[in-house]
């Protein structure tokens, strides 16, 4: 077992931002990773004061330039080894909460530094190199309970 997997993980949140294209077909948002440029989701540490679903909306605006209605529902977690600035690896828990995405910003915060597109459930979970990522997007296809909690998120935004 790795040194990253001995410790309790680290909570981190994270948005799944989604939309309909004009065929019907649910597409997620992801961004590139500062780092490697690996295709991830938008996230980040817990905020001070926010509640968790909060903080994944600033993540997935900052990050994405995603504007939407974010679930307060948690559709579930994965874990990853985050490479802190000292190169160490510390193990990470993120929860990810769908968001509907209404517009993307042309400018945001991050824009200089990621890129962002949209793409099938299917090809998104080809991209993600965390396994259990991979498993909750393909999930959203075949999950009725997973793809209720996100046509309740359109039908109320």
């Amino acid at each position: 077992m790795s040194k990253s997997k001995a410790k309790r993980p680290i909570e981190q949140i994270a948005a799944l931002p989604v939309h309909w294209d004009k065929n019907g077909k649910l597409r997620v948002l992801m961004v590139t990773s500062r780092d490697r440029g690996r295709w991830v989701m938008p996230k980040g540490w817990q905020m001070d004061g926010k509640k968790p679903w909060r903080a994944a909306e600033i993540e997935a605006l900052e990050e994405a330039g995603a504007v939407g209605f974010i679930s307060e529902t948690a559709i579930g977690h994965y874990h990853y080894d985050k490479r802190l600035d000292d190169g160490k690896k510390v193990l990470c828990r993120v929860t990810l909460y769908p968001m509907v995405v209404d517009t993307l910003k042309r400018r945001w915060k991050e824009s200089k530094q990621r890129k962002r597109h949209w793409f099938s459930l299917k090809k998104a979970a080809r991209l993600v190199e965390e396994e259990e990522l991979s498993s909750l997007l393909k999930a959203l296809t075949q999950r009725d309970d997973l793809r209720s909690i996100i046509k309740e998120l359109r039908d109320v935004a």
